[in-house]
């Protein structure tokens, strides 16, 4: 399975038509067979490139327009449905050959356990590597409901990983008391409800550091993105969220990977949360992607 071949469906404003020089691959891993409440997000992937053709190709916040950025869109892994490890180890051989290639990998979920195979391969190329992590949920669970393949599961797995100092999340407002139990008392950074104030306060701390990126869209409030699985009350707002992404663009971090995860379209008829997802995607691209 390889991620540099031509890809016959839509595909995200101003790819280039081959992957040969481009300095970063948008992926789609649309996979939300283990969620715990409302499925749907296996549709993000694709809706997010139909609503990025509404986009302006320049970016005021990044002073750069999308022509100074080479990305290349590989389209959806073909995950099969209903195998959640068969689609983790998918997902990890085809970034695994995205690394090799030095290229920056963008992945579009998908519920948020398809993270944790993208985590482990880019741990495998940086093993100094650092999570920031940007949700409402804490995904700190050992398991759901005996199940340890989960999208609650994704950062505890990666604080057993690489190490919960290593670990940093942000908005987070929802979660088990062991979850925010853990999160004390392993050494792991939690900011509660904020994102862009604390955020602002931690990236001098990790100047220099290779970091991976991953996004939960119910980061935001539902009254700005109602088109997620697992909605929660009491979030930031888009223009939050875009100052969270310029400020990691603005700082001394090495972003080497990011992604975008947990939108289901079809609760969000107006598709305000897809128009979202977009602009937040090529505000990455602008800004992540040296």
């Amino acid at each position: 399975m390889r991620f540099d071949e031509a890809y016959s469906g839509k595909v995200f404003i101003m790819s280039s038509p081959t992957a040969d020089n481009a300095k970063a691959i948008i992926y789609g891993m649309p996979m939300d067979w283990t969620v715990s409440f409302r499925p749907g997000s296996r549709f993000g992937p694709n809706r997010i490139r139909e609503a990025s053709l509404g986009l302006e190709e320049y970016s005021p916040y990044m002073d750069k327009h999308m022509e100074e950025v080479d990305y290349f869109d590989a389209g959806d892994i073909p995950l099969p449905f209903g195998n959640p490890q068969r689609s983790l180890d998918m997902i990890q051989d085809y970034v695994t050959k995205i690394l090799a290639q030095d290229k920056f990998p963008l992945g579009l979920g998908g519920e948020h356990l398809v993270s944790w195979p993208v985590i482990q391969a880019v741990y495998q190329k940086h093993p100094d590597m650092a999570l920031i992590h940007i949700d409402a949920h804490a995904d700190l669970r050992e398991e759901y409901e005996g199940e340890p393949l989960s999208h609650s599961t994704p950062v505890r797995k990666t604080c057993e990983l690489i190490g919960p100092e290593n670990v940093y999340s942000f908005g987070i407002r929802s979660g088990s008391r062991e979850e925010f139990q853990y999160a004390k008392q392993s050494g792991m950074h939690m900011s509660m409800y904020d994102v862009a104030e604390p955020l602002s306060q931690v990236l001098p701390k990790l100047k220099g550091r290779n970091v991976y990126v991953t996004i939960d869209i119910d980061v935001l409030d539902p009254a700005f993105a109602p088109g997620t699985g697992t909605a929660e009350a009491g979030g930031i707002t888009s223009k939050e969220l875009l100052k969270a992404i310029e400020l990691i663009a603005k700082s001394d971090v090495n972003v080497v990977g990011a992604d975008l995860v947990e939108v289901a379209p079809i609760y969000d008829p107006t598709e305000q949360t897809v128009i979202a997802a977009s602009k937040f995607t090529r505000e990455i691209l602008l800004g992540w992607v040296k």
